[in-house]
């Protein structure tokens, strides 16, 4: 469904029918206030794609209906952003010229590969510090330590998240040095909240998990510092030690070593990430007012509904099976966010080139069906590779499989909304679902598919309007 109140024209042609143009003007008259108003906002008339957006344009700028009538002569709103639509030449602006790296105002596939893979680089520190955590069976019938471990993360990935956007809001500020400082000030505290946590829910023989959860929380913090601010090759270099994990996919380590790779690693973020945020010890950084703080939490409300949905999805019936599930989840948001910006970018382009709101509205939908369709192909393929690569790993039975697409569907789609910036009703369906998921987890199929067709009706009401893709 789109959500939309058109009426499809009963002729063949898939265009809209143009309003009338006006009759000319008989020489030596007043001149028309509409001819005022379209030389006035002849910008933005000649880039619409439907007359709905100009009327939009005047109500926002307060114009009623009482002040159409007596300064225009028109009945309402509506019937002036016809007769402004009619009067000016379309004219839609060219897209962004590609830089010499080949992006166009957008990242390009390495870089977005490259954030793919420091996000999974870290899952080998699980595979060194395995043998150090073992102990025996901990709760709910998972490994020893399991239970700090995911508390420390999902506390990391909540509070992290909503810190990513308000430096990121910074950032679009211009104000660099206040995005440090929100970070500077933020990112130790996320690391001490996912350490106290883990500390929290450790029972006894749990200590050696949590002391690692407070190590992941640390990382989880650099990482972020680095990642908002650009830095992902020196994330990159950090995690280099890491590598030392591949030997021991076959030989024995001695613990010594396996204690050392990753804190290592950890020291390396920690170190890179302290001296990127210099500029966030200058005085007078973030001293202006900023992003109130309440903007920021529907972006952790979905970093906590993705999160657990992730977690179910490697948490099932078999943990072998589960985890080669996660490892591809998560190398696959590099793919997702590329595809994020082929949408964005394919949708401008044709915002530019189109003069139809329907036309626009079929272009944008396959747009959207293309790139989740392509999303899920690559989460497919990243499967099948952690299955053959990760130690243990087991291809999913066929109901974990379908759960794990839908999980990827759910997560892309609330990436997509949340970049145009409906976060809260992703946040609230992925809310849902995980609290869904959590009460029964045998209704994992039915709460990751509900949200899934929730958050495609969602981007499709929202992304066939030629508004939302305004920049």
């Amino acid at each position: 469904m789109s959500g939309s109140l058109w009426l499809k024209p009963p002729s063949a042609t898939p265009t809209l029918p143009e309003p009338p143009r006006p009759a000319p003007r008989p020489t030596g008259t007043a001149a028309d206030p509409i001819d005022e108003l379209a030389l006035r906002l002849d910008a933005f008339v000649a880039e619409a794609v439907h007359p709905d957006e100009i009327a939009a344009l005047l109500e926002s700028d307060g114009m009623t209906d009482d002040h159409i009538r007596l300064a225009y002569g028109r009945n309402d709103s509506f019937t002036l952003a016809e007769d402004l639509y009619a009067r000016v030449e379309r004219r839609h602006p060219e897209p962004p010229r590609r830089s010499r790296g080949g992006r166009a105002g957008s990242e390009g596939l390495g870089g977005c590969l490259l954030r793919g893979l420091v996000f999974a680089l870290p899952g080998l520190a699980y595979v060194l510090a395995g043998p150090l955590l073992a102990g025996a069976p901990g709760r709910h019938g998972l490994p020893a330590g399991t239970v700090p471990l995911l508390a420390g993360a999902v506390t990391g990935w909540v509070w992290n998240q909503a810190l990513s956007h308000r430096a990121h809001t910074w950032l679009g500020l211009g104000d660099r040095a206040a995005a440090a400082r929100a970070l500077l000030t933020g990112a130790p505290a996320g690391a001490l909240a996912g350490t106290a946590v883990a500390l929290a829910v450790a029972r006894g023989g749990e200590l050696p998990a949590a002391v690692f959860a407070a190590g992941q929380s640390l990382y989880l913090a650099a990482a972020t510092v680095l990642l908002v601010l650009g830095r992902e090759r020196a994330l990159l270099a950090s995690l280099l030690p890491l590598l030392g994990a591949l030997p021991a996919l076959r030989w024995d380590l001695p613990d010594p070593l396996r204690a050392g790779l990753p804190l290592l690693s950890l020291a390396a973020a920690c170190l890179v990430a302290a001296r990127t945020l210099r500029p966030g010890t200058a005085r007078g950084a973030a001293g202006r007012g900023g992003p109130p703080l309440a903007a920021s939490l529907p972006y952790g409300l979905f970093g906590l509904g993705s999160g657990v949905l992730v977690l179910h999805a490697g948490l099932g019936e078999s943990l072998a099976a589960g985890t080669g599930a996660v490892v591809a989840l998560t190398l696959s948001m590099g793919p997702a966010e590329w595809l994020l910006h082929r949408f964005r970018g394919g949708s401008l382009a044709r915002l530019r080139t189109l003069t139809t709101a329907r036309a626009f509205r079929r272009a944008v939908t396959g747009t959207l069906v293309l790139c989740l369709g392509g999303y899920l192909a690559a989460l497919l393929g990243l499967t099948l590779a952690a299955t053959l690569l990760w130690p243990g790993s087991l291809w999913p039975a066929p109901d974990r499989l379908l759960v794990l697409l839908l999980v990827g569907t759910v997560l892309w789609l609330g990436l997509l909304l949340q970049a145009f910036g409906a976060v809260l009703g992703a946040a609230a369906v992925c809310l849902l679902a995980a609290a869904a998921q959590t009460l029964e987890p045998a209704a994992g199929p039915l709460a990751a598919g509900g949200a899934a067709a929730v958050l495609a009706v969602l981007s499709r009401v929202l992304l066939v309007r030629p508004t939302t893709h305004r920049v």
